[in-house]
C-alpha cells in the first residue's frame, strides 16, 4: 500500500516563501513521477508542478512558472515544492501526487495513481 505524507503548509503573507515536502511510503512502482496539485474552495483540483522519476524533466502550470520550483530525492522517495513570491491566489490545499503508469508529461487528475491528503497553504494580502 502506498501512502503519501505532505508537510510544510502554513499561513504566510504575500511575497513570502514556503517549502512543501512529500514522502512516499510503500512501492508506487519501479519508476514513477511525483508532483503537486492544488484545490481552492469551490474550484476544481488543478495541476501545479511535476517531476519525472530521474528528476531531469520538470513541468509547471503557467500560473506558477518562475515562482515555484520542484525537486526530488529519488533514493528517499521525497519531492519538494519551493514556493516563492506567494500570492493570495495561491491559497489552496496542496496535494502530493504520484503517477506510476502514465507518461511523465501527462499531468491531469485522472492520470494520478496515488494522492496525499493535502496540506493547507494560505497567503494573506
Amino acid at each position: 500500500q502506498v501512502q503519501l505524507q505532505e508537510s510544510g503548509g502554513g499561513l504566510v503573507q504575500a511575497g513570502d516563501s514556503l517549502r512543501l515536502s512529500c514522502n512516499a511510503f510503500g512501492r508506487p512502482g519501479s519508476t514513477y513521477a511525483m508532483g503537486w496539485f492544488r484545490q481552492a474552495p469551490g474550484l476544481e483540483r488543478e495541476f501545479v508542478s511535476g517531476i519525472s522519476w530521474s528528476g531531469d524533466r520538470t513541468y509547471y502550470a503557467e500560473a506558477v512558472k518562475g515562482r515555484f520550483s520542484i525537486s526530488r530525492e529519488t533514493g528517499k522517495n521525497t519531492v519538494y515544492l519551493q514556493m516563492n513570491s506567494l500570492k493570495p491566489e495561491d491559497t489552496a490545499v496542496y496535494h502530493c501526487a504520484v503517477k506510476a503508469f502514465s507518461p511523465p508529461e501527462l499531468w491531469e487528475p485522472r492520470a494520478v495513481d496515488y494522492w496525499g491528503e493535502g496540506t493547507q497553504v494560505t497567503v494573506s494580502p
